[in-house]
């Protein structure tokens, strides 16, 4: 009974679709959808458990787990393990919002906000898949929603979606290109791991296990630089790690510039710039992507970047978005990116970008050593000046440069998988607008 159903842009596309005498069919036709009930979850040590991934881990480029669930007491646990290539499309908040399983989400128990789909004939799950991406797909499964503060949808509502039928040729060509974005971002994944292998081998770190709980910080270190009186600034683990590195130089020393650009009001508009928001960067498939107006703004060239620079999220929760750091490539140029990212422009003559992106992100050897320069309590913040304080391991030249290879291969397929998801959902609302004005037969 809710008004918002018929007002949405959504009800409109489906009506027009429903108005076909042929050419479509009900969703339920070509795919089933299905949700596992709501999880009660029992944690245990990653040793005795299996690795569990919320709705936002799930779209991260990496996705790690910080909770690991006892299989045992998970009801219908196994029906929550997802395989390479199943579609997940989000039932609640960001209703509608999709993306392809890949090696990395395979063996993690996966949020029970998801809901699996799965095409009754493996060679249209292309097509299936860019119709939920397709902008008029996205726009039905928002028509119907239903709840107020979190909105929801369930499988029997996709179930009734219309989606245009398309030729066999087609259905091929979506089903080639969702695959090759599969195997781009699992050839992402495989390359990072390597360049984070070689990076930890060529250091020889071994992790100290028995941390005394308190520890002493001399008066003359405290007073150093920023007089930091936190006491994970000063943790043993991380001057254990800094300690490792044997040859060590500041990140601001090996680069061009370390900065952010002023904060500016977001005025958004449909003829600005296409914006992305720290979030929106660290994200696969960003949901609702906005245009910024940006034009005669004076200090815009602070804010414009190239390709091969690093950009680092400068606030957030220190175990999620904050400290974390992308190697960009032409396919971000396009994008006005916010001023909550900070810019490291590299010296390639000193140091790789590739390098110096596993260098800051190394979840061991990079990331302790980035997060704990955060401050403040309730959203922590870095500054420029204290990432550009940040130690940088060197190596060999040979070892840094195979290093930056791997790094700067992965970042490639990365951007071009998420290139190739927005040519992806565009195509598909080609068709269906094609679909809608045609004559009818």
């Amino acid at each position: 009974m809710e008004a918002e159903t018929y007002l949405a842009d959504g009800y409109g596309v489906r009506l027009s679709i429903e108005a076909k005498s042929s050419g479509w069919v009900r969703f339920a036709t070509l795919a089933s959808a299905s949700a596992p009930p709501r999880i009660k979850q029992i944690l245990v040590t990653p040793e005795h458990g299996t690795p569990y991934l919320n709705t936002s881990q799930v779209f991260d480029p990496r996705p790690s787990p910080r909770k690991w669930l006892a299989m045992s007491k998970t009801i219908k646990g196994a029906s929550r393990l997802v395989d390479e290539g199943t579609i997940l499309v989000m039932a609640s908040a960001t209703v509608g919002r999709s993306i392809v399983a890949t090696k990395a989400h395979e063996g993690a128990i996966v949020s029970h906000h998801f809901m699996r789909v799965k095409p009754v004939r493996p060679e249209m799950a292309g097509w299936v898949y860019a119709f939920l991406r397709s902008p008029q797909g996205q726009a039905m499964m928002k028509g119907s929603q239903y709840a107020s503060v979190i909105r929801h949808i369930e499988p029997a509502h996709l179930a009734k979606l219309p989606i245009p039928t398309v030729s066999e040729q087609l259905a091929k060509d979506f089903h080639d290109k969702v695959r090759s974005i599969v195997a781009r971002r699992n050839n992402a994944a495989k390359f990072t791991a390597q360049a984070e292998q070689l990076f930890a081998d060529s250091i020889g770190f071994r992790e100290a296990k028995d941390i005394p709980a308190g520890f002493a910080v001399r008066l003359s270190d405290l007073a150093k630089r920023r007089r930091r009186l936190e006491g994970n600034y000063h943790d043993p683990r991380v001057r254990a790690i800094i300690a490792s590195f044997g040859s060590a130089e500041p990140l601001g020393q090996i680069t061009k510039r370390v900065w952010w650009p002023n904060r500016f009001k977001r005025i958004y508009g449909d003829s600005g710039t296409p914006y992305m928001s720290a979030d929106d960067v660290f994200t696969t498939n960003p949901y609702a992507l906005k245009s910024v107006l940006v034009e005669g703004k004076k200090d815009l060239d602070e804010f414009l970047v190239e390709s091969d620079w690093i950009v680092m999220s400068r606030s957030g929760q220190t175990y999620g978005l904050n400290g974390s750091a992308k190697l960009l490539s032409d396919y971000h140029k396009a994008f006005f990116l916010s001023d909550d990212l900070i810019r490291i422009s590299p010296d390639p003559a000193k140091a790789r970008p590739g390098y110096l992106l596993t260098a800051l992100t190394h979840p061991k050897l990079g990331r302790p050593l980035v997060i704990r320069e955060a401050y403040g309590m309730s959203i922590p913040h870095l500054d420029p000046s204290d990432v550009a304080a940040i130690p940088i391991a060197r190596l060999a030249r040979n070892v840094e440069d195979s290093i930056a290879d791997f790094a700067e291969e992965a970042a490639s397929e990365q951007a071009l998988a998420e290139s190739m998801e927005r040519d992806l959902a565009e195509d598909a609302g080609r068709v269906i607008s094609e679909f809608l004005l045609a004559p009818a037969a």
